[in-house]
């Protein structure tokens, strides 16, 4: 019984030093081993072979499923005005019952809020269509792939997500009891840069930041497309921001109340949340102290399946100052960074993400850009957007992601009305029928 408890300390002490000395202590200077990139390295020659098997599985198997292309159903191009031209025909009723059932089948709004679909298998048991039954070696390399995410690399992750938690609570409610002052600011960044490092390695993350010189600046308002709430800590590994949200109960809410006592984030009660004037004045007051941290927001207000960008609120361009655009884009092939809430709850989520091979994500600045004379909040969203979609390799979609959960607005169904309407009545009058 001596000897089994000996073996056990022995184990846990090499445990402790390689989490300790091997991955924290150099995230938490932001250094790197070069550990993750070897391991990524391997992951993707296991990938391609593991694809190439599969492709002669598929040739000499009929059986093996063929996965579906990126659309269920190819869409005719053209916009209404070019299909439809100037003047009325009866048959004008069958594109609109196209379209109709264009929508039911393969709509451009739902496939957003369910995760994307690989072309090939990448040896995670979540994906749709499994391929491990092919041949021996791909179902016994599988199989070790389960035992190292679940069995080395979970309890690893798991351990580092504690200690980042902890740290984060214990340091920022400790800097929190220091007075106002430089040395304050210096030391709240100091910890919440170095708690979001561990986490990130927790998740075994690997982050190409591109064209550091456009980085958010203080005074300013950083705004991103919204993939999984991991996208606070992907970019706050690289610098700190103020974050903005709604004040939460439980474990959330006691990391919420020790990062405000050290840092000015922007919490809002269920109540102040509902009022928008409430919430534009706090934001702009916080933007107009040129001293504090860049305002982190993620204007969709839900989480997108990295393939899109969908409609940008408003309000977070009513508030003024400089916008600084940021497009994140994560790669697939390691796991599947969407958090689909409706499916999934936070704990399950994260437990996915720490099973999953590694978060491989790039991110882009993009150059700051402001309000320009005659350009409205709306249309200053829509230009913010476009630029991050471009950037990222991502669709620029006008639908509201507001749609999750709700129906398509009236207005939405009015702008199609007066879209056919224009074309038919002219400017002028009624076109000869």
């Amino acid at each position: 019984m001596e000897d089994l408890w000996s073996v056990a300390a022995a184990v846990f002490q090499l445990w402790m030093f390689v989490v300790v000395f091997l991955i924290m202590l150099p995230a938490m200077f932001g250094l790197s081993l070069g550990v993750t990139g070897v391991y990524i390295q391997v992951l993707v020659k296991i990938l391609e072979w593991a694809t190439v098997r599969i492709q002669r599985g598929q040739q000499e198997q009929p059986s093996v499923p063929v996965p579906l292309p990126s659309g269920i159903i190819e869409r005719a191009s053209g916009s209404m005005q070019e299909v439809l031209g100037q003047q009325f025909a009866l048959s004008d009723v069958l594109f609109f019952c196209k379209k109709g059932l264009e929508s039911i089948v393969d709509d451009q709004v739902t496939q957003r809020f369910s995760s994307e679909e690989l072309a090939s298998w990448n040896l995670l048991t979540r994906t749709n269509q499994n391929f491990r039954y092919i041949s021996l070696r791909l179902t016994i390399i599988w199989g070790v792939g389960v035992f190292i995410r679940y069995g080395v690399l979970f309890p690893l992750r798991f351990t580092l997500a504690i200690i980042g938690l902890s740290w984060l609570v214990i340091g920022t409610t400790l800097v929190g009891f220091l007075p106002d002052s430089s040395v304050k600011n210096w030391l709240s960044e100091l910890v919440h840069l170095t708690c979001y490092r561990i986490c990130a390695r927790g998740l075994s993350a690997t982050v190409h930041y591109h064209n550091k010189e456009n980085r958010p600046q203080k005074g300013g308002i950083c705004v991103a497309n919204h993939t999984t709430p991991i996208d606070v800590v992907i970019l706050a590994n690289d610098g700190c921001y103020a974050m903005v949200g709604q004040v939460h109960g439980g474990l959330l809410g006691v990391i919420q109340r020790s990062m405000v006592r050290s840092c000015p984030h922007v919490w809002f009660e269920r109540s102040e949340m509902k009022d928008r004037h409430a919430v534009t004045s706090r934001l702009r007051a916080h933007v107009a102290a040129k001293t504090k941290l860049p305002i982190l927001i993620f204007p969709e207000g839900t989480c997108i399946n990295n393939t899109s960008v969908m409609m940008f609120k408003k309000g977070s361009f009513e508030i003024g100052g400089t916008i600084y655009p940021v497009a994140i884009k994560y790669d697939p092939r390691f796991g599947d960074a969407f958090w689909n809430s409706s499916k999934f709850n936070m704990v399950n989520y994260l437990l996915r993400m720490m099973t999953s091979w590694a978060i491989v994500v790039n991110v882009w600045y993009l150059p700051p850009m402001t309000l320009q004379d005659g350009e409205d909040a709306a249309q200053f969203a829509n230009r913010v957007k476009s630029a991050i979609a471009h950037q990222g390799g991502l669709l620029d979609l006008d639908w509201d992601g507001g749609l999750k959960r709700g129906k398509v607005k009236d207005s939405f169904k009015e702008e199609q009305q007066k879209m056919y309407s224009s074309l038919i009545v002219g400017h002028n009058g009624i076109n000869n029928l």
